[in-house]
């Protein structure tokens, strides 16, 4: 069980702080639940989590060892590039969901290589690979700024030096 002050990652809302863990009733069954507060919260959300919930929303925030073996991932090669963009989509998002934090760095890596390759033959990168992208930064590279106490431009910017040699 977790406790207040925590730091999680849950589901898409990324890093969120445990505020408080209280019983709340829900259609007459009351239950315990985390009381999260998105760490970058501008819109003061607050997030009711069953604590027995059987999903895994809720991950404990890595540790600085495992953040440095997150950003060694980036001079690697990254995950297989799939031409169809449906399946493509399915299959990345299959591991995004699985929650493997090595195996997502390594889908930001191969999106990041193919929009590198795609902007230097001036193309425009996709759409929907831009948003996975997107997600993945505003949660992957946020967590990993804040275990290793840098702020959150200085990761992007180490990513891309290793993602780019």
């Amino acid at each position: 069980m977790l406790s207040i002050g925590d730091l999680i990652v849950y589901s898409s809302h990324g890093i969120c702080r445990v505020e408080d863990i209280k019983d709340q009733t829900y259609g007459g069954v009351t239950k315990k639940y985390y009381m999260l507060q998105p760490v970058d919260n501008d819109q003061n959300l607050t997030i009711h989590a069953p604590v027995e919930s059987k999903q895994k929303n809720i991950q404990r925030i890595m540790n600085k060892s495992e953040a440095e073996k997150v950003i060694e991932t980036f001079s690697g090669e990254g995950v297989e590039w799939i031409e169809r963009p449906q399946q493509r989509t399915r299959d990345y998002k299959s591991i995004l969901n699985q929650g493997d934090r090595l195996e997502i760095a390594k889908v930001a890596s191969t999106l990041l290589r193919k929009k590198q390759e795609t902007e230097e033959e001036g193309r425009k990168f996709s759409e929907l690979d831009g948003k996975l992208l997107k997600n993945i930064q505003d949660i992957l590279f946020r967590e990993v700024a804040i275990v290793l106490n840098k702020p959150y431009e200085k990761v992007v910017k180490k990513i891309d030096e290793l993602v780019a040699q």
